[in-house]
């Protein structure tokens, strides 16, 4: 058995390394707040309960927006594809238009939407919680919609620091629909 690290034994740059082994997929969270847009890149996405339908993700307490975050009456995710890497790391960069010259509907909520998603999501705030150095945004879905699985292209994973694809579009075992709850899917 290890014994517990503490926070002053815990080398940051090698946790990072260690969580970087979970892939995950990628996201912009945007919002229409108050007539500002707002946009930022996310890997933090996740799903938290289907009764009620809530989502969650992760913003930097350093990020410039993170005030306007917190004023938002609704905000949308947007599931990026494969292909989008160069619209992932443009709202990945902080201290620009990140919408100058871009071509991009809205969400009926207002948010802003980018074409070609894969899957997006409109919600309304539903809590914040503290997150270290991370606030975190729990929203309640008020609408969704996902492509159609002939329409699907391949989505955009992050994996040890840098976008990778999937190998295939082909599945592995998963387990009955009976066992969903067993397996918390």
């Amino acid at each position: 058995m290890h014994a517990a690290l503490t926070m002053k034994s815990l080398d940051a740059r090698e946790f990072r390394n260690a969580l970087s082994h979970f892939a995950t997929g990628v996201v912009i969270a945007t919002a229409n707040c108050h007539g500002q847009l707002l946009g930022t890149t996310i890997s933090s996405f996740n799903s938290v309960s289907l009764l009620p339908p809530l989502v969650l993700f992760s913003i930097a307490r350093s990020a410039l927006g993170l005030d306007l975050w917190r004023t938002a009456d609704s905000y949308g995710v947007t599931v990026l594809a494969e292909h989008q890497t160069e619209l992932s790391n443009r709202f990945a960069r902080s201290g620009l238009d990140k919408f100058a010259d871009l071509h991009f509907g809205a969400m009926d909520n207002g948010a802003p939407l980018f074409p070609d998603w894969l899957a997006y999501f409109e919600c309304e705030p539903y809590a914040r919680h503290d997150g270290g150095d991370h606030e975190i945004f729990v929203g309640c879905v008020t609408s969704f919609r996902y492509r159609p699985q002939t329409e699907v292209a391949r989505p955009l994973i992050f994996f040890k620091g840098k976008y990778r694809s999937l190998a295939s579009t082909d599945s592995i075992q998963s387990p009955p629909d009976l066992d969903v709850w067993l397996h918390a899917w």
